[in-house]
């Protein structure tokens, strides 16, 4: 049997339950360095149970749409917030929870320039360049105990390109 979602663009009303899109749109809250930088201030919110936050470097093969999606996890201590550190896009999966198990998955693209945080808990896909290089920032909780839980799917989703 063959699951298909369509990927669509990245706005911050379709993926808000499921964290949060920073990026630059709209004026600058605040022209920092004499007038020659605009601060977009407070754009994620960053939530742990314990521990504390920590930025780390992932560094993720390409892939290509159409996308086959078997595996989902998340992080039930805290959100973890994407920040690609090229001008490309990257495929952002994320799905609700339905009873502790992911529920029909949603497909995003993100323009260049944006960046995701996943809130506390949310299912999401793995990091999913569609470019190379697939090098990111990843700002996420540092501390003990297991963080990570994950799903394989008995029939695999196909994420195709938008239509």
């Amino acid at each position: 049997m063959s699951r298909t979602i369509a990927a669509r663009p990245l706005t911050r009303e379709a993926f808000a339950p499921f964290g949060d899109v920073l990026d630059t749109k709209g004026a600058p809250d605040k022209i920092i360095n004499a007038g020659k930088c605009g601060r977009y201030h407070d754009r994620a919110t960053l939530d742990f149970t314990d521990g504390r936050a920590g930025v780390s470097l992932f560094n993720a093969e390409p892939r290509a749409l159409p996308y086959a999606l078997a595996l989902v996890e998340r992080h039930p201590d805290g959100s973890q917030c994407f920040v690609p550190m090229s001008m490309t896009s990257f495929l952002v999966i994320a799905a609700p929870d339905t009873g502790g198990a992911p529920g029909t998955p949603e497909a995003f693209l993100t323009a260049p320039g944006q960046a995701i945080n996943f809130h506390r808990g949310t299912w999401h896909g793995v990091l999913t360049p569609l470019e190379a290089p697939g090098l990111f920032a990843v700002i996420d909780r540092i501390g003990p105990g297991a963080n990570l839980e994950e799903h394989l799917f008995e029939t695999p989703w196909t994420v195709a390109a938008p239509t």
